[in-house]
């Protein structure tokens, strides 16, 4: 994992929470996409954490161009990682 291989910006909705954090996860979510094949080739991004309050992270990786949306409650639940699957093939190219 490499940080700097990931764009991460966080946009800010302009509301506080509304509801109380899930106890279950004092410390954040490291939240796992599922992936389109078992096994398949994955990059975990760090997420900066806790939010500041409700919006939503866009995440967008540098080598393969995945890209993806995920909310945040501005809670101790919020995402701190996220895993997803990787464009790469085992030679370098775009899937």
């Amino acid at each position: 994992m490499n940080a700097d291989q990931f764009e991460v910006e966080w946009h800010d909705s302009g509301r506080e929470p509304q509801c109380q954090p899930d106890p279950r996860y004092p410390n954040g979510i490291d939240v796992v996409l599922p992936f389109a094949q078992a096994g398949a080739q994955h990059c975990i991004a760090p997420l900066p954490y806790p939010a500041r309050r409700c919006g939503h992270y866009e995440v967008v990786c540098k080598l393969c161009g995945s890209s993806l949306g995920l909310t945040t409650a501005g809670r101790p639940d919020d995402p701190k990682s996220v895993t997803v699957q990787c464009r790469l093939t085992a030679n370098g190219a775009l899937q």
